[in-house]
């Protein structure tokens, strides 16, 4: 194959990705992308993670703002085996380098409302079927002990 014909058909399959995504996506998938690299550069320094979180926290908007920072104490509180790192862009919470909670703010996709997830690392195996995230528009003292528990128990 020419070198020309190599490039075009590359062309064609990046815009044919490219639509597939929103740019909100994309976006996403290049911050990872520099995370990766500066995970590479420093390892997995824990107090760069608190500050790289904290720093996203702090770029955030409200609701997602306020929401975020009691949701990084609850999950410090409940599981100080956690490192905080960012994912895809997100403030996330990691053991042995696998992340194990998350926090996506509605506005990173132009949601309705923010998610606190759970991710295949976290313990949370109970019966058949278990939930994995939770639509939050709001955070309660009973939503904060409610995550409490299950990050704890993400983590044994």
């Amino acid at each position: 194959m020419s070198a020309k014909k190599a490039t075009q058909k590359s062309a064609k399959r990046t815009s044919a990705t490219s639509e597939k995504f929103t740019a909100e996506e994309r976006a996403a998938m290049k911050e990872r992308a520099r995370e990766l690299k500066a995970e590479a550069r420093r390892g997995a320094d824990r107090a760069e993670g608190e500050h790289d979180v904290l720093a996203k926290i702090a770029d955030m908007s409200e609701p997602d703002r306020a929401m975020a920072k009691r949701l990084h104490a609850v999950v410090k509180a409940s599981a100080s085996a956690l490192s905080p790192k960012t994912w895809y862009g997100m403030p996330a919470y990691a053991k042995g380098g696998k992340v194990v909670c998350f926090f996506k703010p509605a506005e990173k996709f132009n949601s309705r409302y923010a998610t606190f997830g759970f991710e295949d690392a976290a313990n949370l195996d109970e019966g058949g079927m278990w939930p994995t995230s939770f639509a939050l528009k709001k955070l309660t003292a009973a939503d904060e002990a409610t995550i409490g528990a299950l990050v704890k128990k993400a983590v044994t």
